[in-house]
């Protein structure tokens, strides 16, 4: 019961968030699975891998083009940050098992995991090959379990990782590999949040909306850009940053009571259109 007297009661600050602040993560390693720089607009993953280092982590960057994971490791080295690239096949549980290793050896602790890996699987359920559709499991759900299940034996109480997800995994239709595959994703984090909450391990996955990156660009033109931008919401387009800002929350302690969420960043979803009101005149 709290005194009635408001004159003996202690300011109530002294809780860590009332007085924490960037950088977060100062001390701690973070694993960025697809965090090369891959295009001039850059990738979710090379975002999050930025915001991490800015934070103060050191950061491992996972990614199977040597040249792109060099890239997010020389200019985080260049900021003063400390990076090491790790060439792996993140479709591979063995290349990844030996990778989380890899990244232990160099930096003795694993604290943030965050997953990037995506995309293909983007043909009909009933008109893509069994290959195509074992590919879309291995890239966007298997990847992701691969890396977790590795790396958080290693893990450290009050560790986190984040996953990527999409706002397809909600879309009725048509059926895609990729939508199916993504929906799984989802289910993981809020096992995987389940399984690791007795470690004070948080798993939490962000859902992406409608931004403007490295992914869309390899197959939009500024043509279907714009009507991307005219069916959100908020009538704004987002972008890489938005996404990684959500998932460096979800990755420290101001997250710390957060765990096995969906975090939609969608700019409010999809533009409601006037079509007139039921039972209207």
């Amino acid at each position: 019961m709290q005194p009635s007297d408001p004159s003996t009661w202690e300011f109530p600050v002294t809780d860590a968030l009332a007085s924490a602040g960037p950088p977060w993560l100062d001390g701690k390693v973070a694993v960025v699975a697809g965090g090369g720089l891959s295009g001039p607009e850059g990738g979710v993953g090379f975002a999050m891998a930025w915001l991490y280092h800015r934070n103060g982590a050191a950061v491992a960057v996972l990614d199977r083009d040597a040249g792109a994971a060099q890239r997010t490791v020389d200019g985080l080295r260049a900021a003063g940050g400390v990076a090491e690239a790790f060439i792996v096949d993140m479709t591979d549980d063995a290349d990844v098992a030996r990778t989380v290793d890899a990244v232990l050896e160099r930096f003795g602790r694993i604290d943030v995991v965050a997953d990037s890996i995506g995309g293909g699987g983007v043909e009909g359920i009933f008109e893509t090959s069994v290959e195509a559709w074992d590919f879309a499991m291995d890239l966007n759900l298997k990847s992701a379990w691969y890396l977790l299940r590795h790396a958080q034996k290693h893990m450290t109480e009050g560790g986190s990782a984040v996953l990527i997800s999409s706002g397809a995994a909600e879309g009725r239709g048509p059926g895609l590999p990729y939508s199916i595959a993504k929906a799984a994703l989802e289910k993981l984090t809020t096992g995987a949040a389940a399984t690791l909450a007795p470690r004070r391990i948080r798993v939490n996955c962000v859902r992406v909306g409608m931004i403007w990156g490295a992914f869309a660009a390899h197959g939009m033109d500024q043509k279907q850009r714009e009507i991307r931008r005219q069916n959100v919401a908020m009538g704004v387009e987002g972008n890489n940053w938005d996404i990684a800002s959500a998932a460096l929350f979800l990755s420290t302690d101001a997250a710390r009571w957060v765990s096995g969420q969906i975090l939609y960043v969608d700019g409010g979803g999809f533009a409601m259109r006037n079509v007139g009101q039921a039972g209207a005149k």
